[in-house]
């Protein structure tokens, strides 16, 4: 493996945490012998290009420091290749971090935790990931509610950790369940009646909310998360209940296990890993041993 590391870094993650984390994630990874090359784009696009390059070019790592946007962005250049993902969540959300067992906020540990990865003393865990057409996620794909919601989130400049919340309330007054079409792999196609279904390759989305709580990052299954038709009144009564996956028990939410699933409806948008994908009908696959991450956990550790 060469000794050359790529920092992929997000300068205004986190209110500006990405810049400041850079440094002593950096820092941790020379002290441990590698040379470290910074990669910054000057919009996404430029960044996951200059990414891929350094991917093509043979870079021992691809350590992405930001938030889960920059996650996302990471996911693109190294899924299915051989380069391993470092991850030093500074961001708002970091649920990708979160969900692997990895430092948050914490970008020296995190710069640590990687170093160790690369020299053999902390696991290397292959984990699967979603794919839409040539999209990949790592966490969940919304679609319904909680992607209006994430819209309406992504769209608020203030509120920090909390603008989730407050994103849900503003869009209970404009609440209506959606007619979805749903197939689960070779399954016949099934119309529901549903306030959302959330795809989960990870556990969760939106800085913590456990929507998919019991999802296995090396199960090569999604757990497909179904909100059934429901008043108001039912709805905060669940919703507040996905930070700690409680959830899940409500009679009106099932839980579905599978390898791909197609989503059609009239109207909605999908998101994953907090982007947008667009319109409905997709159709999601769950892509066994996709990416290596250093330092990570699966559910099943």
């Amino acid at each position: 493996m060469t000794s050359e590391i790529t920092l992929f870094v997000n300068p205004t993650a986190g209110r500006g945490r990405g810049a400041r984390a850079a440094q002593p994630a950096a820092s941790a990874l020379r002290e441990a012998g590698f040379s470290v090359r910074t990669v910054l784009g000057e919009d996404a696009d430029d960044a996951l290009r200059r990414a891929r390059e350094a991917v093509a070019a043979g870079t021992g790592a691809l350590i992405a420091v930001g938030g889960d946007g920059l996650m996302s962005l990471a996911l693109q250049a190294v899924a299915g290749t051989l380069t391993p993902l470092g991850v030093v969540a500074v961001g708002t959300g970091n649920d990708f971090a979160r969900a692997l067992g990895l430092p948050i906020r914490d970008p020296e540990a995190a710069g640590r935790l990687a170093a160790d990865a690369l020299k053999g003393r902390a696991p290397v865990r292959e984990i699967d990931l979603g794919r839409v057409g040539e999209r990949w996620f790592g966490s969940v794909l919304a679609s319904g509610f909680d992607s209006r919601v994430n819209d309406r989130g992504n769209r608020m400049r203030w509120g920090g950790r909390f603008k989730y919340d407050l994103a849900i309330l503003a869009e209970l007054a404009a609440f209506e369940p959606v007619t979805y079409r749903m197939t689960l792999d070779d399954g016949p196609a099934r119309e529901i009646r549903a306030t959302l279904v959330a795809v989960g390759n990870g556990t969760s989305y939106g800085g913590g909310m456990r929507m998919c709580a019991d999802a296995d990052m090396g199960d090569g299954l999604f757990d497909i998360t179904v909100v059934g038709e429901c008043s108001r009144t039912t709805l905060l009564k669940v919703f507040p209940r996905v930070y700690k996956g409680t959830h899940l028990s409500h009679p009106v939410v099932t839980v579905h296990r599978a390898s791909s699933v197609t989503l059609e409806a009239v109207g909605v948008t999908a998101y994953a890993d907090g982007e947008p994908l667009g319109a409905l009908p997709l159709t999601a696959t769950c892509v066994p041993k996709a990416v290596r991450v250093l330092g990570a956990r699966t559910t099943s550790d």
